[in-house]
């Protein structure tokens, strides 16, 4: 007699929903979307996940042309949206075989009825889209990240209401659209703008924490935005913003820092600060950065005397500094020597940053001035542990004059380690 078969347990099938809805999210969507010919129990499944993620592997690239490619995955979004059930959290378009179609515009406004609140959109390099009017009715937005889009706000649009984070990737606007659309969520507390062209830029956004931007700007102000915990800013420099930096006349250094009083951290990139040095720079801002931990300027240009009280100004005015990471832009030529004036009767005498105690700084090439800034620092820095140099490529004989130089300067710290890098 043969023995019986036993079945073991389908357990899976019997979990609960939520977490069968959590098993398949961690799928790609079109495997999840597969599970449907498992059995009767895993037909409807999945149509209740509230993540809905349509990217490149939602059709298989072997399945023929681009066009036929295309094709395949609008039906695949299509047949999707039209069986989902329930509330979408989250929904996410990113294709790089995908063009600018109608299609799209149809199913923002099928998002826009289901009030969806994580909307993310980017599509291949060539294209760029044209937002619809019924994304600005999307009022339970918390998370927005378009790439390549051109975004313009229909006149009747009033905000987001509950928008928390918003990121704009190589995306066209008119002037004047940031700055009428910051104000119009009062719950923003990320925004991050990258790629853009030549803006005067004003941001009003009481409740933004993270602020990340990255491309050409004239102007920056930073008017209202008391809780700015991290600031990220790149600027990239232009004949026609150079131009607007010879000729301006205001303090760019009050006008973008001198109401964060909240900063924690803080990271210049490109020429930001070249843009911060222009007019006179202050030997003490309107407020200290009581909260400022890291502190990153990169690419500092120790040809100008200006660029050089722009870092000391912001060490200076951040008592409980515990990080620096700093790297050098220096024109030799122009660096022949010291600005003795500066070092000895401008720059602050009486200053101690008592907790910093890590500098990192890169692409050193041994100037004068930039050794006076190392000096400086490790006459002043009482708790430093270490300093580190990665000298630039273009030090001959890997800078050994100016590592013993350097191991010849006071110290303030008797634990204060210089750590010198060759490559």
């Amino acid at each position: 007699m043969e023995a019986e078969t036993v079945l073991a347990p389908d357990i899976i099938s019997n979990l609960p929903l939520n977490v069968v809805e959590c098993i398949l999210m961690c799928l790609p969507l079109r495997d999840a979307v597969r599970t449907s010919i498992l059995s009767q129990k895993w037909r409807y499944k999945w149509v209740s996940i509230p993540e809905l993620v349509f990217d490149d592997t939602c059709v298989p690239n072997s399945s023929g042309s681009l066009a036929v490619i295309r094709n395949k995955f609008v039906n695949f979004v299509d047949r999707v949206l039209l069986l989902h059930r329930g509330p979408i959290q989250k929904f996410k378009l990113s294709v790089s075989y995908l063009q600018s179609i109608p299609d799209i515009d149809q199913w923002l406004l099928y998002l826009s009825w289901r009030e969806v609140k994580e909307l993310s959109i980017e599509l291949e390099e060539k294209e760029w889209l044209k937002v619809p009017s019924c994304l600005f009715s999307c009022q339970h937005l918390t998370h927005l990240e378009l790439f390549r889009c051109e975004v313009r706000p229909p006149p009747t649009f009033k905000g987001f209401s509950s928008l928390k984070s918003l990121s704009l990737q190589q995306s066209f606007f008119e002037g004047g659209v940031i700055e009428n659309l910051l104000p119009s969520c009062p719950h923003l507390e990320s925004f991050s703008l990258a790629y853009f062209d030549t803006l005067s830029l004003t941001i009003r956004a009481p409740n933004l924490k993270y602020l990340r931007l990255e491309g050409e700007f004239k102007d920056l102000c930073l008017e209202n935005t008391p809780l700015l915990a991290t600031v990220s800013i790149a600027l990239y420099m232009t004949e026609e913003i150079s131009e607007h930096l010879e000729q301006t006349t205001i303090c760019n250094m009050i006008n973008a820092l001198g109401s964060v009083p909240l900063l924690e951290r803080l990271v210049a990139e490109s020429y930001f600060v070249k843009h911060l040095s222009v007019n006179k720079v202050p030997r003490r801002l309107p407020i200290k950065y009581e909260r400022l931990k890291t502190l990153e300027l990169y690419q500092v240009g120790f040809e100008d005397v200006n660029e050089i009280s722009v870092a000391i100004c912001l060490i200076v005015n951040s008592p409980n500094l515990e990080e620096l990471l700093f790297s050098a832009s220096s024109d030799s030529e122009a660096c022949m020597g010291p600005d003795m004036d500066y070092w000895e009767t401008q720059h602050p005498l009486d200053c101690s940053f008592k907790r910093l105690q890590n500098v990192n700084m890169t692409d050193i090439s041994g100037v004068a001035d930039e050794l006076e800034f190392i000096k400086f620092l490790l006459a002043k820095s009482p708790v430093l542990k270490t300093m580190s140099i990665k000298p630039s490529i273009y030090v001959v004989d890997g800078g050994w004059e100016m590592l013993i130089e350097m191991l010849r300067f006071p110290r303030a710290s008797v634990q204060a380690g210089i750590i010198y890098h060759q490559d």
